[in-house]
């Protein structure tokens, strides 16, 4: 009970919010008051503390997520703050995991921006409790000069914007839950009730649920961090009470909304009774104007010095006179703000009143860290007890040293090994650090220690503890994942952060934010630590973006390579969302999340990890090949005789003969396989054993019974089935048709395979043939006078599959369909098992050229997107092979298994595969597809039309501008090519003056909609273009060639550009 109660008395917090919002700013007010002095009042918002970067104090910019432990009325409050850049979103989701609260920060000026909505959805995904903070109030006063109704207009519309943010993840989050009603597994009509009903009930509770921010609930605060002041309505509640006699928790409700005090009933009226009167709401006239009146009288220098003194004789405020008597009205107005209204009280309280302690928010956030798996039935009873046990400790916070120790490590960090603190936990020193230091935990050269950034979940955790650390993929039921997903390690040190600085401990109980020593030669960037075999791992995180730019680097001096391999190896170590491979032609390629975190990335390379000097390639931006949705047929490509939508290629050996069809996948289809990769995998790699996650179940803010591969079913289904938009020939809008609906709905029961690596957005379709088509007799009649095409016809085995995806997302039955023709007779014979064994061993070899083939395209060998191909591959007998009795065909078929002079036939139909369906994007009209950032952009009026230059030069497309309410500034959003956007944040700047600030965000992909081998045909074309030969290539194929050229492939193109005669000069003496 005793460690119980020290845990309600911990608050684990991050702070969230859209870049230049003041988060660093605020934190530094929160330090300076409750760090313990490590900073000084008067160097908060200009130090920015937990900014020790030096890029992060040059641009301004919070680059990484940082804790720091401080102390507030008998409480420890942990406080992770984290970056504002859509950049560094990944640091978002690791602070956010750690956290049982978070500070929502919101500039009341600038008002919701688009990271706003990304901070807010992160903290839903996580279960994470939110408070708002509407900051930079004295923006409303000194910059856009507001009234005090203007400004309350203002932040009423601003808080119901966010309220409908959290609205809107409420409703997807009940769309979820009925769809997984309406799609559940069939069940008695008994039970199905009661649990429907149920479910039902729980699910309109929730969606009457009071609206998550209202100030008069007390997790609502307005600040201003750059002057250091901040309210809640509790303390003009409190201050009012005694003087207009009511009550205090009948005031704080009526100094929010629409409620007026008439002084002369000395009433609270309504907005009816106030409408004659013409009263100001109470927001207004209690609060907001006595701050607009402080304001006025600072901002008047010596004019309002007597004012002021009287105002502050008024508070009972203590300033020092050197404060008072400063030539800068606005260093004594934030003297007498910050100490009428301290916002660290304000901020604080509401951490500890509002936000849950470890003991309450972990039962709540158990479902969406450590989802309750299905155990097989033959699990024995003592394993699944320890399980349990494990599961209860996590859920219950049990901090006891009996019980299990579960943490989490949400990313690995590294830090100078000069930072190490040089003595102990009990003040010894430690003189041989550098020894004690492991070889995994550092890099070659001794300068840098990883240390893993967690949080202990249940029990103790200790240095010198043994503890296992497991991965996303482990299995506690599953004997080989005790071999391969598993590691045992010794925790060597624990600190606790302090911003910059470090302080070692002993021992660290449930509840507590930790930096652990010892692990990095275990964790590559997140893990699960149990003192225990018997537990389940902690779901993944999600994060808001993806890695889409991409550089290849090489080191100046070839002899430096070595050095370059191990600084990638610590650069993908020390940043959670960098990935580093290695590319086909031999490059080291670096992705990351867009140009900020690249810079940061090559930095941290050149002068931490790797300290060589690096040659940087140009962007490589990431394309997908795709086909046009209105399909058609290329000129010039072989097709079948009579079926112009199948292309047909031959194996080398004659013998097996591959169709291929292509259609284009729905939108909506494409996009659920895209936003569904990380469950994808999981099913289709751990075979359903993997879905601990639950991505797209729990992470919705669901209850726990939603089964994640049944959603993912039912999200299939809904797209397939839905009212899908596009575009017909004449470039309108039209509805798909009945018979398109139905078609899709009846394939995705036949889904073979994904790709490319086996996750992709693209499908292999089971075969449709005719019965008579399947299994081909093996005719003793004679041939003669029948085509060769219906020799091919009847003596031919078709490669079948089997719809394993479908199986798995529970679209189609799990009986195989392969197993039952297996036995058939041929013509009353003997089963011919051996060319029968062949033919079902060729199933892989069909997979692995559709593998293949959706990972490298015809046009520049990009990965397809959003494809659907039927493959049909007819595996033939040899003339010769036809006999009329048993001996001469199994003659036959021995002679026909046997080894050729062209090599393994399973290669042979590998690579017609893959030749066939590159041959049958060539055939559709094939398109390019290109990543769009969704880009939002800031400016006063009159630099409108150099951003709109600057879009437009760069093929972006707008799609909206307003004005901000009650500003003269504009918010322009448009959608830009990802090969676009380098250089654009610098060029914007400069041709603004500094003017706008651009945010650009990952969005989708969307094909262009050129033909890359347009040729003039028609007379308006070829009135306009000519023949062809003179006419600019257009960009889907500059595009191509782009890519082309980079990856060595040939290039159609001049050689000359420019030719001309050679001239000679006469030469005059």
């Amino acid at each position: 009970m005793v460690l119980n109660e020290q845990q309600k008395m911990i608050r684990n917090i991050c702070i969230l919010a859209h870049v230049d919002h003041g988060k660093t700013t605020l934190a530094d007010h929160l330090i300076a008051a409750a760090g313990g002095g490590v900073l000084h009042a008067r160097q908060a918002g200009k130090l920015r503390y937990l900014d020790y970067r030096d890029d992060e104090q040059q641009r301004g910019v919070t680059m990484k997520s940082s804790s720091i432990t401080l102390h507030f009325k008998n409480h420890v409050i942990n406080l992770i703050d984290s970056p504002g850049h859509v950049d560094f979103c990944s640091e978002v989701s690791t602070a956010a995991r750690l956290s049982d609260g978070a500070l929502v920060l919101v500039d009341a000026c600038e008002g919701v921006h688009i990271q706003t909505h990304a901070v807010l959805r992160q903290a839903w995904l996580e279960r994470v409790t939110p408070c708002l903070v509407l900051n930079k109030m004295d923006r409303l006063i000194l910059e856009l000069k507001l009234t005090p109704l203007e400004a309350y207009a203002r932040l009423q519309s601003i808080i119901g914007e966010v309220n409908n943010i959290i609205n809107a993840f409420r409703s997807e989050k009940y769309l979820s839950d009925v769809d997984s009603i309406l799609t559940g597994p069939t069940t008695p009509i008994s039970e199905g009730l009661d649990s429907e009903d149920g479910h039902m009930m729980r699910v309109e509770e929730e969606e009457d649920e009071e609206d998550a921010f209202s100030p008069d609930r007390g997790n609502v605060a307005f600040t201003s961090a750059m002057d250091g002041f901040g309210f809640r309505i509790d303390y003009f509640a409190d201050l009012y009470a005694a003087k207009l006699g009511a009550n205090v928790k009948a005031l704080r409700k009526a100094l929010w909304g629409d409620h007026y005090y008439n002084p002369k009933t000395k009433k609270i009226v309504g907005k009816k009774a106030a409408a004659a009167g013409k009263l100001k709401p109470m927001f207004v006239q209690f609060v907001l104007e006595p701050l607009w009146q402080v304001y006025e009288v600072g901002m008047q220098g010596k004019d309002g010095a007597e004012r002021l003194g009287k105002i502050i004789q008024s508070m009972n405020l203590s300033i020092p006179s050197r404060d008072l008597h400063h030539k800068d009205p606005k260093v004594v107005l934030q003297a007498v703000v910050s100490r009428w209204l301290p916002i660290a009280d304000t901020v604080l309280s509401m951490v500890i009143e509002c936000l849950p302690d470890p003991v309450m928010a972990q039962p709540e956030r158990l479902v969406r860290l450590v989802p309750k798996p299905d155990i097989p039935p033959g699990t024995s009873k003592e394993v699944q007890t320890e399980l349990e046990l494990v599961r209860s400790a996590v859920e219950h916070c049990d901090g006891g040293y009996e019980g299990p120790c579960v943490a989490f490590v949400s990313k690995m960090f590294a830090v100078p090994i000069e930072a190490l603190p040089r003595h102990g936990p009990n003040g010894e020193v430690i003189t041989n650090l550098e020894v004690d230091l492991g070889v995994g935990d550092t890099d070659a050269a001794h300068r840098e220690c990883f240390l893993a950034f967690a949080r202990v979940f249940s029990g103790v955790l200790s240095v010198g503890q043994r503890v296992f650390v497991l991965s996303a993929l482990y299995d506690p039921l599953d004997a080989e994942s005790w071999n391969r997903n598993v590691q045992e390690a010794r925790v060597e040190a624990l600190y606790m952060m302090m911003g910059r600085g470090l302080e070692p401990k002993s021992s660290v109980s449930a509840g507590n934010v930790v930096a652990i020593r010892g692990l990095a030669q275990n964790i590559l960037k997140s893990a699960t630590l149990s003192t225990t075999r018997h537990c389940w791992p902690f779901a993944s995180m999600t994060f808001q973006a993806a890695p889409i730019v991409r550089v290849a680097i090489e080191p100046s001096d070839p002899t430096d390579m070595g050095a370059l391999t191990r600084g990638l190896r610590l650069l993908n170590r020390a940043d959670p969302f960098v990935e580093v491979s290695v590319s086909g032609s031999g490059e080291h390629v670096i992705a990351a999340a867009g140009e900020v975190h690249l810079e940061r990335c090559i930095k941290d390379l050149r002068e931490r990890f790797a300290r060589v000097e690096l040659v940087v390639s140009p962007p490589l931006v990431a394309f997908r090949e795709t086909v046009d949705a209105e399909g058609g047929t290329v000129d010039g490509v072989k097709t079948v005789p009579g079926q112009s939508e199948f292309v047909e290629t031959t194996t080398p050996n004659g013998r097996c003969t591959v169709r291929v069809h292509v259609t284009r996948l729905p939108a909506a289809v494409t996009k659920v396989f895209d936003g569904s990769a990380d469950l994808l995998k999981e099913i289709v790699e751990g075979e359903g054993k993997g879905l601990r996650s639950q991505v797209h179940g729990t992470a919705r803010g669901g209850k726990g019974k939603e089964d994640p591969i049944e959603l993912l079913c039912s999200r299939l289904l809904v797209a397939a089935t839905g009212e899908d938009m596009v575009r017909n020939q004449e470039g309108g809008r039209r509805k798909k048709s009945e018979e398109d609906r139905d078609d899709w709905v009846h394939k995705l029961p036949n889904i073979w395979a994904l790709g490319p690596r086996r996750v992709g957005p693209n499908v292999l379709l089971v075969p449709h043939a005719h019965s008579s088509e399947i299994v081909r007799s093996l005719s003793t009649e004679s041939i003669d006078g029948i085509s060769q095409s219906v020799i091919m016809a009847s003596h031919s085995l078709l490669v079948k599959g089997s719809a394993q995806i479908s199986q798995k997302l529970g679209l189609a039955s799990g009986v195989d369909v392969t197993d039952g023709d297996a036995e058939e007779e041929i013509n009353g014979r003997t089963p011919v098992s051996s060319i029968l064994t062949e033919v079902q061993g060729l199933e892989s070899s069909v997979v692995s050229g559709f593998q293949l083939a959706t990972a490298s395209g015809p046009l520049c060998e990009e990965p397809m997107w959003g494809l659907a191909f039927s493959v049909e591959a007819f595996v033939t007998l040899k003339p010769g092979g036809i006999a009329s009795d048993q001996g001469s065909i199994e003659e036959a078929v021995d002679a026909t298994v046997s080894a050729d002079q062209y090599g393994p036939f399973s290669g042979q139909v590998m690579t017609a595969v893959k030749e066939a369906c590159r041959a049958a994007v060539l055939a559709r009209n094939p398109r390019i597809a290109e990543a769009l950032y969704f880009c939002e952009v800031g400016a006063p009026a009159e630099h409108l039309g150099q951003i709109y230059g600057v879009l437009g030069k760069r093929r972006a497309r707008v799609v909206k501008e307003e004005m901000r309410e009650g500003t003269a500034m504009f918010t322009v959003h448009a959608y830009m090519p990802v090969s676009e956007s380098f250089g654009f944040a610098d060029e914007l700047r400069r041709k603004t003056s500094g003017a706008a600030s651009p945010q650009l965000v990952l969005s989708h992909w969307e094909p262009l909609a050129e033909d890359p081998f347009f040729v003039p045909r028609t007379e308006e074309e070829l009135e306009e273009f000519g023949d062809g030969l003179s006419a600019p290539r257009n960009t889907a194929r500059k595009l191509i060639d782009a890519v082309r050229r980079r990856k060595g492939l040939p290039v159609e193109e001049k050689l000359v550009q420019h030719g001309a005669k050679q001239r000679t000069r006469a030469r005059k003496v």
